[in-house]
C-alpha cells in the first residue's frame, strides 16, 4: 500500500476515534510531515483522500479542518484501498459486456465538487452502465468523472473498459480508491436492470478513486444484488505505533 493511503487511514481512523473533533484544525502539512517521516506531497495526497471522502476541508493558506459532519460519517467503516475495474477484476474468468444506460457531458453537483476537487464550470461525465457477467446483470455503475482528467471517453470507450482505456490510451496509473460498502433498497434502476423487486437487498459500493499522483478522476456507487456475489476486503497488517 502507498505511504499516502496508510497515512490517510491512520489520520482517518484518529478523527473516528475522536482525537479530532468537529471544526478542529489537523497539524499542518509540515507536523503532518515530521510525524510520518515523509515529504508534505505526500501528506498532500493524504489530505485529497480526507477531503474527497468528506471527513475534512482545506482553506487555503489556513489549513485542513474536520468536517462537521464527522459524527455521522464516523459511523460509516472507510478505508483507503487499491482499486480496480470490473474488467480487471473478473477478466480472463467471465464474459463480460457493457449495457449504456445514459451518458452525458454537465456540470458537477455540489458534492461532485467536493469529492473531485472541482470548480462549478467544470464539464464532468455521467455515466450510468449496467455490467453484464456470463449473460446475467452483475452490477449497476453510477460514476461521476471530470473530462479535464479523463478526456476522450465516448462509447466505444463505455462499451469496453473505462479503466482500460485510462492505462492504456492515457498512459494513466490508477492508485488508491476511498470506499464505504453499504446495503440498501433497490431504486427504480436496480428493480429494472438488476431483475430487483421491492424487497431484494443491494449492496452498495460507493467510492472515490485516485491515480497515483493522488488526483481523484471517480466518484461513484456501484450497485448489486444480494445473491451476486461478495465484497472481499484484504486489510495488511499494520504494526503497532
Amino acid at each position: 500500500m502507498p505511504l499516502y493511503q496508510d497515512i490517510a487511514n491512520h489520520i482517518g481512523e484518529t478523527i473516528r476515534q475522536g482525537k479530532y473533533t468537529a471544526g478542529d484544525r489537523l497539524p499542518d502539512q509540515k507536523k503532518l510531515a515530521e510525524q510520518f517521516k515523509t515529504s508534505r506531497m505526500t501528506i498532500q495526497k493524504a489530505l485529497n483522500i480526507l477531503n474527497a471522502a468528506g471527513m475534512t476541508y482545506s482553506v487555503q493558506g489556513s489549513g485542513t479542518y474536520v468536517k462537521h459532519n464527522i459524527d455521522e460519517m464516523s459511523k460509516l467503516n472507510l478505508r483507503v484501498d487499491q482499486y480496480v475495474g470490473t474488467s480487471s477484476l473478473l477478466g480472463g474468468k467471465a464474459k463480460i459486456v457493457s449495457q449504456v444506460i445514459k451518458f452525458k457531458v454537465d456540470f458537477p453537483t455540489k458534492d461532485e465538487q467536493e469529492r473531485l476537487h472541482l470548480d462549478p464550470g467544470d464539464p464532468v461525465y455521467h455515466i450510468i452502465r449496467l455490467r453484464n457477467v456470463d449473460g446475467a446483470p452483475f452490477a449497476l455503475e453510477h460514476t461521476t468523472m471530470p473530462v479535464g482528467v479523463i478526456p476522450g471517453i465516448n462509447d466505444a470507450v463505455l462499451h469496453k473498459s473505462i479503466y482500460g482505456y485510462i492505462r492504456t490510451n492515457l498512459k494513466k496509473v490508477i492508485g488508491a480508491a476511498y470506499r464505504e460498502i453499504s446495503a440498501d433498497k433497490p431504486d427504480h434502476y436496480d428493480k429494472e436492470y438488476l431483475h430487483c423487486d421491492d424487497t431484494t437487498p443491494v449492496l452498495q459500493t460507493f467510492q472515490v478513486v485516485y491515480l497515483e499522483d493522488g488526483t481523484p478522476f471517480e466518484y461513484s456507487a456501484t450497485r448489486r444484488r444480494y445473491d451476486s456475489g461478495s465484497v472481499t476486503v484484504l486489510v495488511p497488517r499494520r504494526p503497532h505505533m
